[in-house]
């Protein structure tokens, strides 16, 4: 717990000055509350002494505002836990002072008891209030807080990293924090004691294993290798999931602390397609839809998560060809590529005008770079022949034999695609 106590000597208070018509000795603390003025010091003794600014004047003490407690005098000591007023004219300054050696909290043990949402600090002994009374009669308390300080990991870009978690709570017996994935003792820091730096005056509790469970699922997509890439609707964000081509690769990743079981759900709209009992697991969506996946986490304490759903989107396929590329080394088109999403299959020959085949390939994320055996072809139109299928062919046209005889073009199904046309080579 080193990181607990550097971290406690470093959260302190900033120190307030006297105000208005008196100044201290013995550098208490300033507190405001409800427009009232607390002066609050660390020990109250003989050093400590209030003095008038403005010379000698008529001391008085709450709840009496007509007989001085002393007169004529340029100085007082105070006591603990007493009210004090001045005049200076026609007006009146209110003031009351506390003595922190007396609001020390007296505990004898701090325990915590930890449940799947939150923890709760239990602590034995006696927290004195901070009680003054106003000059209207009013009783009021002065907040009494503490810090509960303990270890907990937090999500950073990639990883599950160490970080040090700060409650700021009323001080009392019995007090709530959030719940931590990872074992950890709980510091309890009287805000008073921080005033003075007393971080001697930290009280902490046993070291307890964890009980709740924490995730931060991610749903990641493998891109495809080809930085210039001409297929549309590319996976490129590995966590925005919105309409991708197909064939789509998703890595589903629970990045879970303190957990045990898992259950991941997959659904086509409304229809379970498969669950998987691992923390991570990859999935190739190949048919277009709407799918949305979930996961659930418990643990042997009984906590559970679900998380939100990850909805994806698969695309439809589409085929593009272009009628004229440039291959100049310009950088702009200059390969005979076509615009494509959600293929399965694809297949095209380049023929010149006496009919003999210069080209072909069989990725539609690659082209005709305008080369002939290794030398530049001349300039002027070419014929292409395209055969492709896409992921929402129909399971007739999944065969070669099925999608490469030849149709007519008003015959052809969703995603069979018989292309063919002029493509124009320019230097």
């Amino acid at each position: 717990m080193n990181k607990l106590l550097v971290f406690i000597t470093t959260f302190l208070f900033a120190a307030f000055s006297c105000a208005q018509s008196i100044e201290c000795k013995g550098n208490p603390e300033l507190l405001l509350h409800k427009g009232n003025t607390l002066f609050l010091f660390q020990q109250l003794d003989k050093n400590a002494e209030i003095f008038s600014k403005i010379g000698p004047i008529d001391w008085y003490q709450l709840p009496d505002t007509i007989t001085p407690i002393t007169s004529g005098t340029d100085y007082l000591y105070p006591e603990h836990g007493a009210g004090y007023m001045i005049k200076n004219g026609e007006e009146r300054e209110f003031f009351w002072v506390f003595d922190y050696d007396r609001l020390r909290p007296q505990i004898s043990d701090a325990t915590a008891n930890l449940t799947c949402e939150n923890t709760t600090i239990n602590i034995t002994g006696n927290i004195p209030a901070m009680n003054y009374t106003t000059p209207h009669g009013t009783i009021n308390s002065y907040p009494r807080t503490c810090q509960i300080i303990y270890l907990d990991q937090q999500w950073s870009e990639s990883q599950w990293v160490d970080s040090i978690a700060v409650a700021t709570v009323e001080f009392q017996n019995t007090m709530i924090v959030g719940a931590s994935p990872v074992a950890t003792d709980f510091t309890i820091v009287d805000s008073l004691a921080t005033l003075f730096q007393q971080v001697g005056d930290s009280i902490h509790t046993d070291i307890y294993a964890p009980v709740a469970l924490k995730a931060h699922p991610l749903a990641i997509v493998t891109t495809r290798p080809n930085d210039k890439s001409n297929e549309v609707e590319r996976p490129v964000d590995p966590e925005t999931l919105i309409r991708r081509s197909a064939p789509l690769e998703i890595t589903f990743k629970a990045n879970a602390l303190n957990t045990e079981y898992y259950k991941w759900e997959l659904y086509r709209g409304s229809e379970l397609m498969l669950t998987r009992n691992e923390a991570q697991h990859k999935y190739t969506f190949e048919e277009p839809g709407n799918y949305r996946a979930t996961l659930t986490m418990s643990n042997s304490n009984g906590c559970e998560y679900k998380s939100e759903d990850f909805d994806i989107s698969v695309s439809e396929s589409m085929l593009l060809v272009p009628n004229v590329f440039t291959p100049n080394g310009d950088g702009t088109h200059d390969e005979f590529r076509v615009v494509y999403r959600s293929l399965k299959e694809f297949h095209c020959w380049v023929f010149n005008r006496w009919g003999h085949q210069v080209y072909e390939w069989t990725d539609p994320a690659k082209g005709w770079d305008g080369t002939i055996n290794g030398k530049p072809a001349a300039a002027g139109a070419y014929y292409y022949v395209i055969r492709a299928l896409g992921t929402d062919a129909d399971s007739d046209y999944i065969s070669k034999p099925s999608y490469s005889r030849k149709l007519k073009k008003g015959e052809l199904p969703i995603g069979v695609y018989q292309l063919s046309g002029d493509i124009n080579l320019l230097r």
